[in-house]
């Protein structure tokens, strides 16, 4: 059958994931033959298992279940998606789900997309025909996830982090991308800088386009003029960071402090800096490994992974449990890390 069938009808006419009664009935046979044939058991015909195995594959019922997905119904596993899941900040978060789910006595199911959007929407679909109870997703830019209403619909519910999906309504847990931001520049600002420049990166506009939002608006509350002349977005390599320096420090009145919108970003200016014998002050958002190590160390924004992991499986227990009501939205406060990289006077 086509992944976007819809699922069974239960009885009172209302759509649903394929449960056991579905399978015996569409088989013509008894609950414990069609526990028996899903778990591996033996003691049934063969002409039964075979109409078992049939309405198994008609229903897109998932043969690989847990005793307890026999006995309630539930798979007692939750599926995470992320689009990177080797990045620090992922794998914080992951680790914070798990110690959630844990606790719960389930398992959790994760997965990795990268960027790819048609590989992500290919894992979302193996992880729903899978039977988990819930969904904790890391959407990959540009992906329609439309098809995942379907799922909700028939009481599977999904939490987004770190930003929103465009093609299907959920929780969401995000950081606070505007106000970390306009944190930095504040700080900037307070240390006499009065041209603060802002590279950004490209891949994952969502958090790019916020952070960006939160430059201006503390450009704003430090009295300081907008110009679009310092703002630079580039890929996350070293020469297209080289080449963003130039353009911020060649012009008549240049820059004399950056801030960064994500980690990999500040990895490749601070490589940049280096290979151009240039001193900006800087403050990255996003904290990093070896951030203390540098000279000087990177004063930094940091997000909290540990908290936004809580949240989000907190969110989906909720809506396992059966909370109704309204999408939730929960935006996790940043804080300021100085180190000394933002404390330079400007030049």
């Amino acid at each position: 059958m086509d992944d976007d069938a819809d699922p069974t009808p239960s009885p009172d006419g209302r759509r649903g994931r394929a449960t056991m009664k579905d399978v015996a009935r569409r088989a013509g046979v008894g609950l414990s033959t069609v526990s028996r044939v899903v778990s591996g058991g033996g003691g049934v015909s063969r002409d039964k298992v075979r109409a078992v195995e049939r309405a198994v594959r008609e229903l897109e019922f998932s043969r690989n279940e847990f005793a307890r997905t026999l006995r309630t119904g539930t798979a007692a596993t939750i599926g995470m998606l992320v689009t990177n899941i080797s990045d620090p900040f992922f794998a914080a978060v992951i680790d914070a789900v798990e110690e959630q789910v844990r606790a719960r006595d389930q398992l959790l199911l994760v997965a990795s997309s990268s960027d790819d959007a048609d590989e992500g929407i290919r894992v979302l679909r193996r992880l729903t025909r899978s039977r988990v109870d819930g969904l904790i997703v890391v959407v990959p830019e540009t992906a329609d996830l439309s098809f995942l209403q379907r799922q909700q619909d028939a009481g599977m519910p999904v939490v987004f982090v770190d930003q929103p999906s465009g093609g299907v309504s959920g929780d969401l847990v995000l950081s606070d991308n505007e106000g970390g931001m306009a944190e930095a520049v504040r700080h900037l600002a307070a240390a006499g800088h009065r041209r603060i420049a802002c590279i950004a990166h490209v891949g994952g506009r969502y958090t790019s386009e916020r952070r960006q939002d939160g430059y201006f608006q503390g450009l704003t509350a430090a009295g300081l003029a907008h110009d679009a002349a310092l703002v630079v977005e580039v890929e996350d390599s070293v020469s297209a960071c080289a080449a963003a320096l130039a353009e911020l420090t060649g012009q008549p009145d240049p820059a004399t402090a950056v801030v960064t919108t994500n980690s990999r970003t500040t990895k490749a200016v601070l490589e940049a800096l280096r290979l151009t014998r240039q001193r900006l002050s800087l403050v990255s958002f996003d904290d990093f490994d070896l951030a203390v190590l540098m000279d000087p160390p990177v004063t930094a924004i940091a997000q909290d992974p540990v908290a936004i992991g809580h949240a989000a499986a907190d969110l989906l227990f909720d809506r396992i449990a059966g909370l109704g009501g309204a999408v939730r939205r929960i935006v996790i406060g940043t804080r300021l890390i100085e180190r000394g990289s933002g404390e330079q006077p400007p030049r």
